[in-house]
């Protein structure tokens, strides 16, 4: 599996995303390919936090998150995951009909 890490930084952890109940879910991917494009998606909307793609062990990380209790994710190929960016301009398009 692979996951995301701030490039040359590794010692501050995993990327984590925010779920709507505000807990850290980390996203476990399972091909390299899917685990870069969203890296590169994330890239995109923030270009001061370039992210590593690094390969770990399924079931060490699987079992440290659930050690831990650490919300987490598998991305499996068949997975579609799009980083959201906050858009204020959108929130005004929207009519309380």
């Amino acid at each position: 599996m692979f996951l995301l890490t701030l490039k040359n930084q590794q010692d501050d952890g995993a990327y984590a995303v925010e779920n709507r109940y505000g807990d850290k879910v980390l996203f476990l991917f399972q091909k390299h390919d899917d685990a870069e494009r969203y890296a590169m998606m994330l890239l995109e909307q923030d270009e001061e936090r370039p992210m590593d793609v690094i390969e770990v062990d399924d079931m060490l990380a699987i079992n440290t998150c659930r050690r831990y209790n650490y919300k987490y994710s598998v991305i499996t190929p068949n997975d579609i995951v799009v980083p959201l960016k906050y858009n204020d301009e959108l929130n005004d398009n929207i009519s309380e009909d």
